[in-house]
C-alpha cells in the first residue's frame, strides 16, 4: 500500500467508502475507520501501520 487510493481501496474490500469533500475530514474518517478494522483484527498489523504513515503524511501536505 503505498498512496490514498489504495488506501481507498482496502477500505472499499470492507464496504466502506468515504467522500465528505472535505480531504481532512475524510482523512479523519479512515484513519478512524482504519483503527476500527485493526482492533478487530480484520487487517494485519503491517496494513495498519502502512495506511497510519499514509494518513499521516496526507494530512501533513494539507497542513
Amino acid at each position: 500500500m503505498d498512496s490514498i487510493y489504495d488506501l481507498r481501496k482496502l477500505l472499499l474490500k470492507f464496504g466502506t467508502i468515504i467522500y465528505i469533500g472535505d480531504r481532512l475530514a475524510d482523512l479523519e474518517l479512515m484513519e478512524e475507520e482504519i483503527n476500527e478494522l485493526y482492533q478487530v483484527k480484520v487487517i494485519t498489523k503491517e496494513q495498519f501501520l502502512q495506511a497510519k504513515i499514509i494518513i499521516t503524511k496526507e494530512k501533513e501536505k494539507i497542513k
